[in-house]
């Protein structure tokens, strides 16, 4: 029986819209992956920094955008060990400078993913998967990357529909 498992970033609070700057509850990629787990079973794993991004958007663009620059791995509060029992792994974040947060990178580089189908989805404001789908092959070494999901953060509250058709195509 096939396995699926979940390993996603999201951003609550400060974050930008069509609206402007708008406080959200739940972060848009997390709202996602609420749609996801309504479709089918998997397990979770969200990636948080040990170190948490400033609360105001500016300040938090900033700082992915000198992680970016540096290269950074930045440590998280924990790391998935092994995907060793998982067939399929959905992965889904913002879309930050063009590609994924590095968080993503510090756990990716940990992982094997020989023989693994990789799902990804992000969330953007206009930018969609960026040069997210290059990286993910960069750091998903012998996975098969199959059909990307890109949703504007902005309508990701009327898109669960969209989520649907994803997950059965």
């Amino acid at each position: 029986m096939s396995k699926n498992l979940i390993i996603y970033f999201s951003r609550k609070g400060n974050n930008y819209t069509n609206n402007g700057i708008q406080n959200l509850e739940i972060g848009n990629t997390e709202k996602i992956v609420n749609y996801i787990q309504e479709f089918i079973e998997a397990d979770v794993f969200e990636i948080k920094p040990k170190q948490d991004y400033p609360q105001d958007y500016m300040e938090c663009t900033e700082v992915a955008k000198k992680e970016q620059e540096e290269d950074a791995r930045p440590e998280l509060q924990n790391y998935l060990e092994n995907i060793d029992e998982y067939d399929t792994i959905y992965i889904g974040f913002p879309n930050w400078w063009g590609t994924l947060p590095m968080p993503f990178w510090t756990q990716l580089e940990k992982l094997d993913f020989n023989g693994k189908i990789i799902k990804p989805f992000v969330t953007h404001e206009g930018s969609a998967m960026g040069n997210s789908l290059n990286d993910l092959k960069k750091l998903c070494k012998g996975a098969k990357i199959e059909s990307d999901l890109a949703i504007q953060g902005s309508t990701v509250d009327n898109a669960k529909d969209i989520v649907e058709k994803w997950i059965k195509s």
